[in-house]
């Protein structure tokens, strides 16, 4: 199956061999752009650029339910998300990658669940990523820091000064604006998500110190390079993967309304993501 990828600020585009841009539509709009489809070696893999190309659409107006739906519609199992990321820790400096275990959320407003419309479902969101993934990720790039808390903000605006340092002395790990909601709508739709943070600033906890955008790009800028050679090393070793953290059956049992209640449009809405379900 393709390997997706859903690439974050700074990334709009990988070097794929028989590259080719395809257009998608799904029961929930249009995704941020057109998917990237190609081969790293032996490994399909399919692109989204979260923002679009040229970086046109703020982390709150991302359609993020598309998004999902137009990778799973690809046959993708997994997704690699890539995302720009600022730091609570001396440890975690700009350059760091941070394979992500943990997430708060502190979004609002967002679509969060594709289910709703007289279907209701509630899955589990102990562990919102795929640990399997993410130990294949480090195991293709060993220079990948394992384990940390992200906190999803809204934005765009970035934190207060007194945000960042409650967020630091609450053991948060990095912030950023935009694995919520899609670490859960991956796991609605039963695919492996695991999210590298890709560290570029500091926030704004130090004394002195605030983040600023000029310095964000040059740091993005790198990290870009770097994000394609992680990528292409998990693809050279993605005819090996294996999940054992049951992501393929996320909503067993997560669906609490009465079959004889489901209304037929939901359903037909639903397919996409939940037909294994929907169908049994």
């Amino acid at each position: 199956m393709p390997l997706g990828i859903i690439g974050g600020s700074g990334l709009y585009n990988l070097p794929l061999e028989s590259a080719e841009w395809r257009t998608v539509d799904t029961p929930w709009g249009p995704p941020s752009d057109a998917l990237l489809h190609g081969r790293l070696g032996e490994t399909d893999l399919v692109f989204l650029p979260r923002h679009g190309r040229g970086h046109t659409i703020a982390p709150s107006d991302l359609n993020y339910r598309a998004n999902i739906t137009a990778l799973k519609a690809t046959r993708c199992t997994a997704i690699v998300s890539l995302s720009a990321c600022g730091s609570f820790r001396e440890e975690l400096p700009p350059g760091s990658f941070v394979v992500i275990d943990q997430l708060v959320d502190r979004t609002r407003g967002r679509a969060k669940s594709f289910f709703g419309d007289g279907i209701v479902a509630h899955i589990s969101l102990a562990d919102p990523f795929c640990a399997s993934l993410g130990d294949a990720i480090v195991a293709a790039a060993p220079d990948c820091i394992r384990g940390g808390t992200y906190l999803a903000m809204e934005g765009p605006q970035f934190s207060t000064r007194a945000e960042s340092r409650l967020y630091r002395a609450a053991g948060l790990d990095v912030i950023g604006m935009t694995a919520a909601p899609e670490a859960a709508l991956a796991r609605e739709a039963e695919l492996c998500y695991a999210t590298v943070a890709m560290v570029t600033d500091y926030d704004s906890w130090r004394e002195g110190e605030a983040v600023d955008v000029t310095a964000i790009v040059a740091v993005l800028t790198a990290n870009a390079t770097r994000a394609a050679a992680l990528v292409a090393g998990v693809a050279a070793g993605w005819s090996g993967f294996a999940c054992t953290h049951g992501c393929n059956h996320a909503l067993d049992q997560a669906i609490i309304t009465d079959r004889a209640k489901w209304p037929s449009a939901t359903v037909e809405r639903l397919r996409g993501i939940a037909g294994r379900v929907l169908s049994s």
